[in-house]
């Protein structure tokens, strides 16, 4: 039992440092994108939700959802890659700069993209 917690805690480590490595890389490629809109971190919640949403229909077809490819894909590599805290922190810098249509557009699209997102990978692969 305890061994099987050490192991499922090395999948979903080794899962968030490629996740997380895979979101610094793509903040790198999108530097200077945009200058004063967070489009690297949307970028990689958006493209985090819909594959989210593509393993969990995937691993839904069977009854074993998936075990250890499923914890080392979604809550490993996936929530590496994706951020909530700095997708907080971006809204509360544009809101405190006076941003308000770039805070209401950022807050929007993470959020209702996000979820239709992974809707739509979730039936894709359902």
């Amino acid at each position: 039992m305890v061994s099987d917690i050490i192991k499922n805690i090395a999948v979903v480590g080794t899962g968030s440092f490629i996740g997380g490595a895979a979101r610094y890389l793509v903040s790198l490629m999108m530097k200077g994108v945009g200058k004063g809109f967070p489009w690297a971190t949307l970028a990689v919640n958006l493209v985090g939700c819909f594959l989210i949403g593509l393993l969990w229909g995937l691993f839904s077809r069977n009854a074993s959802e998936g075990g250890i490819w499923a914890l080392f894909l979604t809550v490993g590599l996936c929530g590496g890659f994706t951020t909530f805290s700095t997708f907080s922190k971006e809204a509360l810098m544009m809101l405190q700069s006076g941003n308000i249509w770039g805070f209401a557009a950022y807050i929007a699209l993470s959020v209702i993209a996000g979820v239709a997102l992974v809707a739509m990978g979730y039936y894709l692969f359902r």
